[in-house]
């Protein structure tokens, strides 16, 4: 494996790059051949959750169901915080159960996040994908055990000269991933411009998110 693409709702089935795959469990395609599975919370549907947790809870079970998510908390949204967390402490439970990493959507709501996650004294690995915050609340993260995860904010970080930059520059090498998400942009182009930050280059890089995707998902390719 050459690359290793965090998260994407995309698969485009490259040669020497593993794509996690973001599923979610009404739309689930069984060709994707590694993937994670969960709610988000925009797309938390009442009616549905019962249906929608009993295929979340039996792909994960499935060699190539790497990860749950991407799930997590949003604010901004106008499903309420009290069904958010319900949902989002379910998934968390099934990736305890499991012993699947969990990939993260948050927006604004960060604190509860880390409470939750204290709360439920959940051990597996919490990744942070999309991240595009201060410094600060990295610091917080990382201190929490959290592993972040890098890619559309970070190419804007060119034209826009955000604080991203001094962020990804300070992340401990063995706490980061890369991805596209939606981002129009190929994973190659994140990887160099993440070699370009770090001051490395694009083998270094590669060699040490393999090594990273080895400690978190238990997987050697």
């Amino acid at each position: 494996m050459q690359f290793f693409n965090l998260h994407t709702h995309k698969f485009t089935n490259q040669p020497d790059l593993l794509e996690l795959v973001n599923q979610y469990p009404w739309e689930f395609d069984a060709t994707i051949p590694f993937y994670s599975i969960g709610i988000h919370p925009w797309f938390i549907v009442e009616e549905r959750l019962e249906s929608d947790f009993a295929i979340i809870e039996r792909q994960l079970q499935e060699s190539g169901c790497l990860a749950v998510g991407e799930c997590g908390l949003d604010k901004r949204i106008v499903i309420p915080m009290e069904l958010q967390q319900l949902v989002f402490e379910k998934q968390l439970f099934l990736a305890q159960k499991y012993q699947k990493p969990v990939v993260i959507h948050c927006v604004a709501a960060f604190q509860e996040l880390i409470e939750i996650t204290k709360k439920l004294n959940i051990t597996v690995p919490i990744l942070i994908h999309g991240f595009s915050k201060s410094e600060q609340l990295a610091k917080q993260l990382l201190d929490n055990g959290f592993y972040i995860s890098f890619g559309k904010y970070l190419l804007q970080s060119r034209s826009f000269g955000t604080e991203l930059e001094t962020v990804f520059k300070s992340m401990p090498d063995d706490r980061f991933f890369l991805e596209t998400d939606t981002a129009e942009e190929s994973l190659a182009t994140v990887y160099a411009l993440a070699a370009k930050y770090k001051g490395i280059s694009v083998e270094e890089i590669q060699k040490q998110v393999n090594s990273n995707f080895a400690n978190v998902f238990k997987i050697k390719f």
